[in-house]
């Protein structure tokens, strides 16, 4: 049975500490790192599978008009890392806006920098609230989200006065088998639970069996929006909301930590 090392330090205060790590596979190994450098022990289990959109041809041809346009909304980092064209190049003049720290993170690395983010909740609310998507009435904007996105965004900026398009660059899909990750709860290998959407949180219910979610109630999980700890707390899971981003879930992990008392 896992258990926490009673003898943390400085510089590991994750020291013994299982922590599940449910980002999509490509977003997940920063967040990995940086809990493996505090002394946890990362599992990797993306919640949501990426995967590129059936058809290609409408998310090329948006990227050789995105000179038309005054403002791109990336909605999500997957949406970053999926609607970004490959060849990095961006047109001068196109601002860009995304909901969280993590979408402006993934968007940075790509090479796209002075993106804007809301000050008050990180979502579609907190992106409205901007003023610079305040008055957008006779502005192109272009959103990139997955298939299936909500469509609160687009419908807020057009009742503005803008002409909105959107594009699928990615779609979700659910994990095909969670045995390995249901035999981790059952043996307590998982102390606390990372999750950043209410949708990854769903498609981890589904897959997993009886036991693994018992033991998934007995631990904390930590989440990044008011949103997804509600949908956590309706599944009787004992959730708690973190700031945005990387850096939120890494502060909610120091701060778990510090007021954990180990498993014995």
């Amino acid at each position: 049975m896992h258990s926490l090392s009673n003898a943390r330090v400085a510089d590991r205060p994750l020291a013994g500490a299982g922590v599940l790590v449910t980002r999509p596979a490509r977003q997940a190994g920063p967040l990995a790192q940086k809990i493996a450098a505090l002394g946890g022990s990362p599992i990797i289990f993306p919640a949501i599978v990426i995967l590129p959109p059936p058809d290609a041809a409408p998310l090329a041809a948006l990227h050789g008009r995105l000179h038309e346009f005054d403002v791109a909304i990336f909605v999500s980092a997957n949406a970053a890392e999926f609607g970004v064209p490959a060849s990095g190049r961006w047109p001068d003049g196109v601002a860009v806006y995304a909901p969280g720290p993590g979408s402006a993170e993934a968007l940075a690395a790509l090479g796209i920098a002075g993106v804007q983010v809301p000050a008050t909740t990180f979502d579609s609310e907190g992106l409205l609230a901007l003023p610079g998507l305040t008055d957008v009435r006779g502005k192109r904007i272009v959103i990139f989200r997955g298939e299936g996105g909500r469509e609160l965004l687009a419908d807020a900026l057009r009742q503005r006065g803008a002409r909105v398009d959107h594009v699928a660059c990615y779609r979700r899909a659910r994990p095909a088998s969670a045995a390995g990750l249901a035999a981790a709860f059952r043996d307590q290998s998982i102390d606390v639970v990372t999750v950043t959407s209410s949708e990854g949180i769903d498609n981890l219910w589904s897959v997993l069996d009886a036991p693994a979610r018992a033991a998934w109630q007995a631990v904390t999980t930590l989440a990044p929006h008011p949103r997804i700890v509600a949908r956590a707390r309706e599944l009787g899971l004992a959730a708690t909301a973190t700031a945005g981003g990387d850096a939120g879930l890494l502060a909610g992990l120091l701060q778990w930590s510090a007021s954990h008392v180990p498993r014995s």
